[in-house]
């Protein structure tokens, strides 16, 4: 069985059938049978990780076929360990949202239903494609659906937000283009990865092209300074697009400093690696402040989304075992949090139609199961111990401290502004007295909501709790990663 391209084409397909065939008087059926297609898609996941061998750093559930001949493009997909967790995540987030937009959305069910399938699909490509064209390919073709998912459903100035969001992701991407290009005349014909990484490139074209994928990837993850796109887009856009953005397209970038920048430009890498701890350390303590003062809570958690994934390209360019895992591990647990978090918010705003922290105080005392739901996940964005949040930070502030003290203490401080802006945000959301009518009107949170909530609680309570089905699947590949990319010429 073909389980990559199953994973990949099974929620294409079935948001292709919504956008065709579905119709707002069947919006019942239109649910059902998207929630079918999520729960298939995330089902044909599940062997990956069954059957997956940690025990080889080699690509694994191969598929390579000829596409495009006459350029030597192949349909080639595979995944290793650190790509498999991300396709579960994706499959799994995608159940989560398709659950989450239920009864909100009212109109053009078939077409929300419908784009946030397809934009599985893509992101699932994305992390098993093992051709730089077809990677090149999904990575772009998941603008669209994002675009329209946020142009159409999203707040008061959506049409902005969708604009700044397509410019500044699709900008980036085109000096990729480029990179991809003069890869493929380097190797004399070929778009496969594993022969662009054993290019032996000069100094100068490892560079250029080092900067090339960083105007790509550093715009998604988002790093610091080119972060000011999400908050806006987080604002703008419906619950469920805030969830996917921040659990899944996000990671897309962070991704691709694993399989393009580190192994096929591994001394620019190295020679650069300080300007990239810069950046992520920036990420780490300034976007940390900034985030304590927003009066948004979708601002806040967007804010804190830059904090939090500036850990990832900290752990990357610490270039050991123990940061890269880290990293991996964060990215994966940030999928959880943020998109709990967001949901968590999404909640509250189809009660109250309101984002503004000032609008709400004592929910507890009216939702008091919700409540116990958003605390849990507010610890988890603080990184509490026994949380998803904790393990992935401390493994890379451990990773830190060892190559730099300095530098794993600037780190450890975002433990510190992480507990204030969500604890802040906490007590005047939820603790204290209820202070106005509309918090006295909330209703707690019904059975579609708890299994919504209560998936993700799942989630970040097992990988808190018992994080070794995570670390073990990608330790080979880790190692072998770093090892391809010690052998650079420069010096550190």
């Amino acid at each position: 069985m073909q389980l990559l391209s199953l994973a990949i084409w099974t929620p294409i397909v079935f948001g292709v059938l919504l956008l065709a065939l579905g119709r707002d008087e069947h919006a019942r059926l239109v649910r059902w049978f998207a929630l079918l297609g999520a729960v298939l898609s995330f089902g044909l996941t599940l062997p990956l990780y069954v059957q997956f061998d940690n025990g080889t750093a080699a690509m694994q559930f191969v598929e390579n076929l000829p596409w495009i001949s006459r350029f030597n493009v192949n349909y080639h997909l595979g995944i290793d360990g650190i790509s498999i967790w991300f396709v579960v995540l994706t499959a799994f987030i995608t159940v989560v949202v398709v659950i989450a937009g239920w009864e909100v959305i009212t109109e053009r069910v078939n077409q929300y239903m419908g784009a946030f399938l397809v934009l599985s699909g893509l992101m699932v490509g994305v992390f098993c494609a093992l051709d730089g064209m077809l990677f090149y390919v999904f990575f772009e073709a998941t603008l669209i659906p994002m675009y329209l998912i946020i142009g159409v459903w999203g707040g008061p100035n959506k049409i902005y937000a969708a604009f700044k969001f397509f410019l500044y992701t699709l900008l980036g991407s085109l000096l990729m283009l480029v990179a991809l290009i003069y890869l493929y005349i380097a190797s004399e014909g070929s778009f496969d990865l594993a022969t662009w990484q054993q290019l032996p490139l000069a100094a100068t074209p490892q560079t250029l092209l080092f900067f090339a994928f960083f105007a790509a990837f550093a715009v998604k993850v988002p790093m610091w300074p080119v972060h000011t796109w999400l908050p806006d887009v987080h604002v703008e856009a419906p619950t469920g697009g805030s969830a996917v953005l921040a659990a899944i397209m996000l990671k897309l970038g962070a991704y691709g400093f694993l399989r393009f920048s580190l192994p096929i430009a591994p001394d620019a890498a190295h020679e650069w690696a300080w300007l990239m701890l810069t950046l992520s350390v920036i990420a780490v303590v300034y976007v940390g402040l900034v985030a304590i003062v927003q009066q948004d809570m979708k601002k806040l958690v967007a804010y804190s989304s830059v904090a939090h994934m500036g850990f990832v390209t900290l752990g990357f360019f610490i270039f050991s075992e123990l940061g890269v895992s880290g990293a991996i591990v964060q990215m994966i647990a940030h999928g959880f949090v943020s998109a709990a978090m967001f949901l968590c918010i999404g909640v509250l705003y189809d009660r109250v139609h309101s984002r503004e922290i000032a609008s709400y105080g004592g929910v507890v005392n009216r939702m008091p199961k919700f409540a116990a739901f958003a605390v849990l996940f507010a610890m988890a964005n603080c990184g509490l111990p026994g949380t998803a949040g904790f393990v992935g930070e401390w493994m890379v502030i451990l990773a830190a401290v060892k190559f730099n003290f300095w530098l794993g203490l600037l780190a450890a401080s975002a433990l510190i502004f992480g507990a204030a802006y969500t604890l802040w945000m906490v007590k005047r959301v939820y603790l204290g007295p209820v202070v106005n009518q509309d918090v006295e009107a909330l209703q707690d949170i019904n059975a579609r909501e708890f299994l919504m909530l209560g998936l993700l609680a799942a989630a970040v309570l097992w990988m808190g709790i018992y994080p070794k089905p995570f670390t073990d699947v990608m330790h080979v590949s880790v190692s072998e990663l770093l090892e391809h990319v010690a052998l650079s010429k420069l010096p550190l």
